[in-house]
């Protein structure tokens, strides 16, 4: 066996679990990024939400608008999951009338 084959072989190797080692720390670094990603706006949908029942609660009820746009927030932060702190504020805000009396 000649010194560039025993290079070929130990070199080829090296070289492709290199490129998996890579592959795998960018594959970590986006998994990390995106769940930043997705704490942040479901912190930002969580504080807009409960401004808007503190809003419209204060006024003693929501009319249809303000019910699709805290719905559409809902959905969404619903999607993202681990929301139970939310469950009980959707409730109330659903419960609201949708006309002032």
């Amino acid at each position: 066996m000649t010194i560039y084959q025993i290079l070929c072989l130990l070199g080829v190797p090296t070289i492709i679990l290199g490129g998996f080692k890579y592959l795998h720390s960018m594959v970590k670094k986006n998994a990390a990024d995106n769940m930043a990603v997705k704490k942040g706006v479901q912190a930002l949908l969580r504080s807009q939400m409960i401004a808007d029942y503190n809003k419209w609660s204060e006024r003693g009820y929501a009319p249809i608008y303000a019910r699709e746009n805290f719905e559409n927030c809902w959905v969404r932060y619903h999607a993202l999951g681990e929301n139970g702190v939310m469950d009980d504020l959707h409730e109330k805000f659903l419960n609201l009338p949708t006309e002032a009396e």
